[in-house]
């Protein structure tokens, strides 16, 4: 990378060079037997030049040819994006614990092992079709650039999942695990798939109309993806985010509190540094109900105005880096599971979701599949629901929050307890 520095320094008035290796392993059952073993090496170089106000890239798998991947950042130039900002000057921050070494060791054979404890274990308390996967990955990343940035890290994730799966359908009772190493499926993991699933084998028909709806942690992202595309920065820039004029504004319950946490260290992925350079902080998004900030990467703060708040992630090489939440943490309430039902008394959960992205979903709108969804009756868990479908705007629904989870689980965009809604409306099929 300093060779291909040096050469891009003579092109560019700034260069950044973003590197990233991947390997991975990762073993899978279908039907409760081992479908498959799975090991990749992913590597790979992303070559941003800022020239005369523009700006130009190139990404490479191999780095044999380091001037032919100046030429072509240089090339592509002519139809860059603009760009008047200075790239970030880093020095190296306090090291978090990101990576636990004791994941080198892991064989497949263990996981092999782990996935057939979970299998057996569910096999004797369910009749149903079980999917049982896990994996590890190690990441190494460095950002370095032009002013005397450089930053490497190295992450280490551990991934399990397990699921129960409705006759028939994709649907199924699911948990997943995650942590910088490995890590078992617990009791609590299994006994909520066997229970949840034994609890919601009858199909129930509950009426259509608005009702009480409890939105576990796997299917919370529906919610939050409203509110995470509202408060890009992009957003904000085009003018088309409904909330870029109410910071400050309370906008939903006091029961809500989100806040992005990338120095979280007691979880896999935790950065200092983002895919540009810029320094990680915690940024509350959402406290008690209140819109606090909308996050950032270097390009639509510099077109807003406003510091980079280190939120500009790129998803791999191929991609430039753009405004994301990566370690978004919701707070938890007071509730378990089972006095959230109590407190539920009737209505539906919301465990698996169809069309998440249906709807108007800049604006707030959702309109979802349950899959699966189950009826509760009484505080207890009566059946699963088949043809149904939630659907609402955030900023009516997240004021009606009734109650949150005390505990928090791993989900798509982040760590999430289950929360309990009032008035959400539900519509079932005939």
């Amino acid at each position: 990378m300093e060779k291909l520095l040096e050469i891009a320094k003579k092109a560019a008035e700034q260069v950044d060079i973003y590197r990233e290796e991947t390997v991975s392993d990762s073993v899978s059952f279908e039907d409760a037997k081992l479908k498959d073993v799975d090991s990749s090496l992913q590597s790979g170089l992303r070559l941003t030049l800022l020239k005369q106000g523009r700006l130009g890239s190139a990404y490479t798998r191999n780095l044999i040819d380091r001037q032919g991947l100046v030429d072509n950042a240089l090339a592509s130039l002519a139809a860059g994006t603009e760009a008047g900002y200075e790239l970030p000057q880093t020095k190296a921050p306090e090291k978090l614990s990101t990576y636990d070494p004791s994941i080198e060791e892991l064989s497949n054979t263990r996981v092999v092992d782990e996935c057939q404890r979970a299998c057996d274990l569910l096999t004797g308390r369910v009749k149903a079709q079980l999917s049982v996967a896990a994996g590890k990955t190690v990441t190494r990343l460095r950002v370095m650039n032009s002013r005397g940035t450089d930053l490497s890290t190295e992450l280490s994730d551990y991934t399990g999942y397990a699921a129960a799966h409705y006759p028939g359908s994709y649907s199924s009772v699911h948990r997943v695990k995650t942590a910088k190493g490995f890590v078992q499926f617990d009791q609590e993991d299994i006994d909520f798939i066997a229970d949840t699933y034994n609890a919601s084998q009858k199909e129930a028909k509950p009426a259509s109309g608005p009702t009480k709806v409890l939105f576990l942690p796997e299917a919370m992202y529906v919610l939050m993806w409203r509110i995470f595309a509202a408060t890009n920065a992009k957003s904000f820039y085009q003018k088309v985010s409904p909330v870029q004029d109410k910071l400050n504004q309370k906008l939903f319950s006091e029961m809500l509190t989100i806040t992005d946490e990338p120095l979280n260290d007691s979880r896999p992925g935790a950065r200092t540094f983002d895919d540009e350079g810029t320094a990680c902080r915690t940024l509350p998004i959402v406290e008690k109900g209140v819109l606090r900030n909308f996050y950032s990467d270097l390009y639509y703060a510099w077109k807003l105005g406003a510091q980079p708040s280190g939120h500009g992630f790129r998803g791999s090489i191929e991609h430039k880096a753009t405004p994301n939440l990566a370690h978004i943490t919701m707070k938890p309430g007071d509730k378990s599971l089972k006095e959230l039902l109590g407190v539920m008394d009737s209505g539906v959960i919301v465990s698996g979701v169809l069309g998440a992205h249906s709807g108007n979903i800049l604006n707030g709108d959702f309109s979802v599949g349950l899959a699966p969804g189950f009826r509760v009756e009484k505080g207890e868990i009566t059946g699963h629901v088949k043809d149904a479908m939630v659907s609402g705007n955030i900023y009516d629904v997240l004021k009606n929050v009734v109650a949150v989870g005390d505990k928090l689980y791993p989900g798509n965009m982040g760590w999430f307890p289950a929360m309990l809604l009032a008035d959400v409306n539900f519509a079932v099929k005939g």
